[in-house]
């Protein structure tokens, strides 16, 4: 399906996209904590509202 060579590539392109993702979070850490504070309880809504539609698809 893919050659020695794509996976390869595929696999060192992830682990340079994280470390540079990563590098970037904690270069911007700061900024993050000061304009994005309490978005964790978004995120968990988020999720609690997917669990609920999907517990709902699955029990009706």
């Amino acid at each position: 399906m893919f050659s020695k060579g794509q996976i390869v590539f595929g696999v060192l392109f992830f682990v340079v996209f994280a470390v540079i993702v990563g590098y970037q979070y904690r270069k911007d850490i700061k900024i993050h904590k000061r304009f994005y504070k309490g978005s964790f309880w978004v995120l968990l809504a988020f999720i609690a509202f997917i669990g609920l539609i999907s517990a709902i698809k699955f029990l009706l």
